[in-house]
């Protein structure tokens, strides 16, 4: 076995897990090992804060498929991680933060910069780890990286700062990815009965579908059943926009036609989804999840199998594998099927009343843009096959009704974790690994201040090339309607009258910056800023307020406000 440093037995490592890319801010604590860098062709790229590295350690996570990999410095640095770890998390995306600490006798002193690194991530990580002799570097920070691959989700080697020293013997290899099977054949075998039996079978389409690179066998399923797909919340790019069996995706403000698709069902195949509680809420008004149909629910993570909706079979397995053979199956249960043109034509009646309904909700010609008329600008304005990365909030949560996706891995969210300036890092991490792509990150104003503003450095100084979207409203959409509905329209915290103009912000930076007020010049900005192939800010100011925000996001969780107090009745609803 090779004779070597920690450092460079850390620094191998990333290369033999094909590697090329890390994220972080410069610091003492790693020093050594980042040394190593250039030599061994990885690409260190510095962002203005940790969060922004974790994200972008995430967005090129899920456009790769890949283990991508963040580090920082002990203590603050890496607290800075948290939120975006959790993201990650939430995701199933497999990034390795690399988290070093203070130095081994100083651990529990109480020394500079120190803190208890493995218990903040405890419930963020499918595996931590840290190194506890130099010379098993090379070893712990393998087993971090087939732990993240293997079980989808982000891991921690934690390395106290003076393991990067010293001398080590070890050799240096790839991790291997082990492949899934189907799942229980039983299993298999009463869904594909179930299915073939079944009156109006609907297929949930989840994230683990792009995990699994599904999308062919999901298309292909479909088609021998006829059965219309909906995307699971915030997963858009499972299942191709323009299908026939296409019906979109469920959750806030997702489609109608999707919802009112998946509440005819008598038979839900839940392909790659945990069925979060969240994106299966009632929406528009509606309670479209079907509670007497029987649930077919696969994922390869055992824990979530009916966890959150009762699952009448449930299957541990790759859902490629799975709906391969499930489709040998039905082959042989109910050969030769004959299209249901029938159904075909129910699904694209259910698209045109749902796309009629959205033109109407999209056609205001305010002189302030209408928000919902500039993502419907939007839509037609983005290049086909692009990836958009979207933050949360009330703006970003209309895109769930307006972008449309050709393939996997083209939509990136920030899920169910729902953390505020999640999009800008995630899309220049995406723009890595995609560089010859059309990336965009859309956030609102609110999301865009978090993490938005002084990322555009980053992407600046590393020429990385990403468009953002600010939908600029001059507020904090999402509870400002809180606000309105709940609270009598006492805004405490909700308005953001005094943001900057961010496209000459951008300019500043070095960025092109655009500031758009007319929903007429979308198509030639985004035009413009595409072939610019720099990065690039787009100020859109949009209308805000009670008569354009979209419904509330929690109404699961808010109630009409009731004082006691004499000094706080007349605050009562």
């Amino acid at each position: 076995m090779p004779k070597m440093t920690p450092s460079e037995a850390l620094v191998e490592t990333l290369v033999a897990e094909k590697v090329d890319t890390v994220f972080g801010i410069v610091g003492s604590a790693y020093m050594d090992a980042l040394d190593l860098f250039p030599a061994a062709g990885i690409r260190f790229v510095p962002v203005a804060h940790e969060q922004a590295a974790c994200h972008a350690a995430d967005g090129l996570a899920r456009v790769t498929g890949r283990p991508q990999a963040c580090i920082g410095q002990n203590g603050p640095g890496i607290a800075n991680f948290v939120s975006a770890m959790t993201a990650a998390y939430w995701a199933h995306s497999p990034v390795v933060a690399i988290t070093p600490e203070t130095g081994s006798m100083g651990i529990g002193t109480g020394g500079f910069q120190e803190l208890d690194q493995m218990a903040m991530f405890e419930k963020q990580t499918v595996y931590q780890v840290r190194v506890n002799r130099p010379e098993r570097m090379a070893e712990l920070a393998r087993r971090a990286f087939y732990m993240a691959k293997n079980f989808n989700g982000p891991t921690q080697l934690n390395i106290p700062r003076d393991y990067f020293y010293g001398v080590c013997e070890d050799d240096i290899y790839p991790t291997p990815l082990i492949g899934r099977g189907p799942g229980d054949g039983e299993a298999l075998q009463r869904a594909a009965q179930l299915l073939a039996e079944a009156r109006y079978p609907v297929i949930l389409s989840g994230g683990g579908v792009c995990q699994a690179d599904a999308l062919e066998e999901v298309k292909v399923l479909a088609e021998y059943l006829t059965a219309p797909v909906v995307n699971s919340y915030l997963h858009n790019d499972t299942f191709p926009t323009g299908h026939p069996l296409a019906a979109g995706p469920i959750g806030y403000c997702g489609s109608k036609a999707a919802m009112r698709t998946i509440a005819k069902a008598d038979v839900v195949l839940a392909l790659g989804s945990r069925l979060g509680p969240f994106g299966t809420l009632p929406q528009y008004d509606m309670a479209y999840w079907p509670a007497s149909a029987k649930i077919i629910q696969v994922d390869v993570n055992l824990a979530v199998l009916g966890l959150s909706k009762r699952a009448d079979i449930a299957s541990c397995g790759d859902v490629k594998a799975f709906a391969a053979e499930l489709l040998e199956r039905l082959k042989v249960l109910k050969p030769n099927p004959t299209p249901d043109q029938a159904r075909l034509d129910e699904v694209a009646a259910e698209n045109r009343t749902w796309a009629d309904e959205l033109a109407q909700w999209s056609s205001a010609t305010n002189e302030l843009m209408h928000p919902r008329r500039f993502l419907a600008e939007l839509s037609k304005a983005i290049p086909p096959g692009s990836i958009i990365a979207t933050d949360i909030g009330n703006n970003s949560s209309m895109c769930n009704a307006y972008f449309k996706f050709t393939g996997a891995r083209q939509h990136i969210s920030a899920l169910s974790w729902g953390n505020c300036g999640f999009a800008y890092g995630a899309a220049m991490g995406a723009k890595m690994g995609r560089p010859d792509t059309p990336v965009f990150a859309f956030q609102g104003d609110g999301a865009y201040g978090i993490s938005g503003i002084q990322e555009v450095m980053t992407a600046v100084r590393e020429k990385i090339p990403v468009i953002a979207i600010v939908a600029n409203n001059l507020e904090w959409g999402a509870e400002k309607k809180n606000q309105i509905d709940y609270y009598d329209n006492r805004f405490v915290g909700a308005n953001l009258r005094e943001n900057p103009d961010y496209a000459r912000l951008a300019e500043d930076m070095g960025a092109k910056g655009y500031l758009l007020t007319d929903y007429r010049e979308v198509g030639d900005v985004v035009r413009d800023a595409v072939a610019s192939n720099q990065p690039c800010v787009i100020n859109a100011m949009i209308q805000g307020g009670a008569e354009v925000l979209a419904e509330p996001f929690r109404r699961d969780a808010l109630k009409m406000p009731v004082r006691y107090l004499d000094k706080y009745k007349h605050l009562n609803a």
